[in-house]
């Protein structure tokens, strides 16, 4: 009897806290996948890594061998200062001094890469007032290009989500969840195409180190905002047209980000994600819910005109105007008032 007691006790006890359990497991869920990720990448990477640290200690070790008059300590100052421009999009090889970073075309590039937070990081400001301005130029231009992308994107989902749904499902009959369903899946089936695939091939044939992979993985890195830097176009050896490419890459970008958001917005509307999300929102409680609507009556009750007050209609009302503990020392009823 006490083991059945205990048990209908805890199985109310989770049903009445649905909520915050799938909660939990949501953030257990979440933990555990950060974790996967650590392992898959350093499973992956951590060996790559070890082979090219043993390469750069042996060439530099020949290196030394070879230059005896060099001593080891020069070399050193000498590394870490080319490394250090190079963290800031700078190079000393012959082959890369033809182009420069911070001509129009590339500052426009940096300026969308900012408002996108993309940032790639293969170029940042050189000087203090470059940095001071990249942060009020950021802490404007951010929440400036989410109200653009925003406005954008609702006025675009009008024509390619909510009017071809409605069309479907008022001529033909069908069901709109499931017309909602197939919409979604043909239209990132059309962006995929659009703007991860084609670019993509593009990129292949422009880039000359570049394969099909490596270009599809700097479109979803891109478009993805994750922006890694690994891989930047444009800043190859004699780049033909490197002024139009990069104008190009960004008006690319641009385009690219808002057909992201209109496919997740397209499928964050669907019904079954919705009651997905719904499974892990904070549910208000009924006695909240009522208290909500009486203090609602109260701040309306107040608000009328004083001749209403006794008129007919209110008669319900006379009971709670009546409590004693209403009532002030004057005589006056201080919720009327």
């Amino acid at each position: 009897m006490l083991q059945s007691l205990t048990g209908n006790s805890c199985v109310r006890l989770i049903q009445s806290n649905k909520s915050a359990w799938y909660f939990l497991f949501l953030v257990l869920g979440y933990i555990l996948y950060l974790i996967f990720g650590a392992v898959v990448f350093s499973s992956v990477e951590l060996p790559y890594e070890d082979l090219l640290r043993q390469q750069l200690r042996g060439i530099k070790r020949q290196f030394l061998q070879e230059h005896e008059c060099l001593s080891e300590e020069r070399l050193e100052r000498f590394l870490s200062k080319a490394l250090e421009a190079s963290n800031y999009g700078v190079s000393i090889l012959n082959n890369a001094s033809a182009s420069w970073n911070w001509d129009f075309t590339s500052s426009l590039f940096f300026a969308s890469t900012v408002l996108s937070t993309t940032g790639y990081g293969h170029t940042a400001p050189l000087s203090d007032g470059g940095k001071a301005f990249c942060i009020i130029y950021s802490v404007i231009g951010i929440p400036f290009t989410l109200l653009f992308l925003t406005a954008v994107v609702q006025r675009i989902m009008v024509y390619s989500t909510w009017r071809p749904i409605m069309y479907i499902h008022t001529h033909w009959g069908l069901s709109k969840p499931l017309v909602a369903v197939v919409h979604a899946t043909l239209l990132a089936f059309l962006a995929v195409s659009c703007f991860f695939l084609i670019p993509a091939a593009i990129f292949s044939a422009l880039e000359k180190n570049w394969n099909f992979l490596e270009s599809f993985y700097f479109c979803f890195i891109s478009l993805s905002t994750i922006g890694l830097g690994d891989y930047v176009p444009g800043e190859a050896f004699n780049q033909r047209f490197r002024e139009l490419y990069k104008l190009g890459i960004t008006v690319y970008l641009l385009l690219g980000l808002i057909a992201m958001l209109v496919v997740l917005e397209t499928f964050c509307e669907l019904q079954q994600l919705k009651q997905l999300r719904k499974m892990f929102y904070l549910k208000k409680e009924k006695a909240q819910d009522r208290l909500t609507i009486m203090e609602h009556d109260h701040l309306a009750f107040s608000s009328m005109p004083d001749g209403t007050v006794n008129s007919p209609q209110e008669d319900k009302t006379e009971p709670f105007v009546d409590f004693p503990i209403l009532t002030s020392p004057g005589g006056d009823d201080p919720m009327i008032k």
